[in-house]
């Protein structure tokens, strides 16, 4: 399993060195002076403020929602706790056409009511979608940390005599730490390499000026650049989130077992708390499929539009099931090195598969694009190359299931398979890969889902005509073609909740 994990690994860093190459191809000085233009300094700014804003705002909307599911006497805790999960189905560019549909001349509120409003736009519509979508990230990581949490913590706070804002300042948050910071570093890097939303929104992040540099200029040496100064920045985001983590201890040192969680009552505080509740799920869930559903009710889409959508659905699934596949079969002997082989280097291969999740997608697609049409022509515009973004970008999600099955499964039986005459090939397949056959394919499904509703990849590296569900979506909402659109949205929205579905199904048979 040695060759294909080295190919696979190394495979990520492909695209990164030729994007370097290709950025730094014109002399130092030109490439300082696109580098230190006021435009390149806007785009940093607009990204790191868009960052902060959809950071706040999910931090807001995900912290209580997780603790009234999990410490208070909030009614219906496990229903709330699934319809939170459920705005994952949901992609950002939906929200953001669920977000644009409402305002303009042929908006939503316009043909209910007559009343022209606005459209969300720029920064705060970019925010408001963003947050929309990528809060459960935050609200599962919080959730799951509260839950591991020993009450008799507080209680020993309380009893030194501190108040219950003290408690909060000085036991519980500092105890959350490491799940804020994993979910803020999920939300940020999703934010870095996010194009649908920006692009809808109008808003200039580095990740829409990418594509706008990369479509109308004949000298793409400042696109590349500009890629390049993104992953630079996604990288760093990332080492940050490392060194503000640090080396904390947080597990348990006294003995005896954990306390059981104390439910805090509610009490006068109920009725915001359920107002709350109501507020967030309705503007996570309700507002996409109120507006999905409407358009399709007052413009029903024709016999032949519902065959559009089957045709975009089929050629949608046409690449991301092969690429979920390969993306498996790559991340087996990745996670195998990791966990079974002590060897010098499996631990660099594993990072580098992970790097590849790390990248944004503008970048990797605008890295793939110079790479093959300097490289190897005739992959350029073709289905091959996107299986290829996809398997690079979607690896780390693979791995993580099959290695964590691995590491649970003993060695010991593949070596009971070799002493009984198997070579190891035959003896991993007979005894370990039944074992892990099942992370193996939730790991699949998991590539599945995510290849379905991906949208920047696609955009930039798909053959000319070949249009997928989100690509449809983009291409009409941008235009303001909002009914046209709603049939391919609601497509997505339903394919990808009913894995969410299922998912949650299966934790809960669990």
């Amino acid at each position: 399993m040695l060759i294909p994990a080295i190919v696979a690994g190394i495979g990520t860093l492909v695209p990164i060195v030729y994007l370097a190459l290709r950025a730094f191809d014109g002399d130092l000085a030109t490439v300082q002076r696109l580098v230190l233009r006021e435009r390149t300094w806007t785009l940093l700014v607009n990204t790191l403020s868009l960052t902060g804003g959809v950071l706040a705002l999910t931090t807001v909307m995900a912290v209580p929602l997780a603790w009234l599911t999990v410490r208070s006497d909030l009614p219906w805790r496990r229903w709330v706790t699934i319809l939170s999960v459920v705005p994952l189905a949901i992609p950002g560019y939906v929200v953001a056409y669920a977000l644009i549909s409402l305002g303009g001349s042929n908006g939503f509120v316009t043909q209910l009511t007559g009343t022209i409003v606005p459209r969300p736009s720029g920064y705060w519509g970019a925010v408001a979608a963003l947050a929309l979508y990528t809060y459960p990230y935050l609200f599962l990581n919080v959730r799951a940390a509260l839950l591991g949490l020993d009450p008799s913590l507080e209680e020993s706070a309380r009893s030194l005599g501190h108040s219950s804002r003290a408690v909060v300042t000085r036991v519980i948050l500092p105890q959350l730490r490491p799940a804020l910071l994993a979910g803020w570093l999920v939300i940020s890097l999703y934010v870095l390499g996010d194009f649908g939303v920006v692009a809808l929104m109008r808003f200039e992040a580095f990740s829409y000026a990418i594509y706008l540099q990369y479509s109308s200029a004949f000298d793409r040496t400042y696109a590349a650049l500009l890629s390049l100064l993104l992953l630079g920045l996604t990288l760093l985001i990332v080492a940050t989130e490392g060194r503000l983590l640090g080396r904390r201890r947080y597990a348990r040192t006294g003995s005896g077992s954990q306390r059981a969680v104390v439910i805090t009552k509610l009490k006068g505080w109920a009725p915001l708390a359920y107002a709350y509740v109501a507020l967030v799920l309705l503007a996570a869930l309700g507002l996409p499929f109120l507006v999905l559903g409407s358009w399709i009710l007052l413009a029903p889409p024709s016999l032949a539009a519902w065959q559009s959508v089957g045709e975009a659905f089929v050629r949608t699934a046409s690449v991301a099931a092969p690429a979920a596949i390969v993306t498996a079969l790559a991340a087996m002997p990745i996670a195998y090195l990791a966990a079974r082989v002590r060897l010098r280097g499996s631990r660099v291969i594993e990072r580098l598969a992970y790097l590849g999740y790390a990248i944004p997608p503008v970048s990797l697609a605008l890295a793939l694009v110079f790479f093959s049409l300097r490289t190897v022509p005739w992959l350029y515009q073709t289905t091959t190359i996107l299986i290829v973004a996809y398997v690079i970008s979607f690896l780390a999600l693979a791995i993580g299931p099959i290695r964590s099955a691995l590491m649970q499964v003993p060695p010991r039986l593949e070596e009971a398979a070799r002493s009984l005459g198997r070579v190891p090939f035959v003896a991993f397949f007979q005894t370990t890969f039944p074992l892990i056959r099942r992370p193996v394919i939730a790991g699949t499904a998991l590539v599945l889902m995510v290849a379905m509703k991906e949208l920047p990849l696609t955009f930039l590296l798909a053959p000319t005509g070949f249009t997928t569900l989100a690509v449809r979506v983009f291409t009409r909402t941008s235009e303001g073609m909002m009914a046209e659109a709603a049939p391919f949205a609601l497509a997505i929205v339903l394919f990808s909740s009913l894995f969410v579905g299922l998912l949650v199904s299966y934790e809960g048979r669990r």
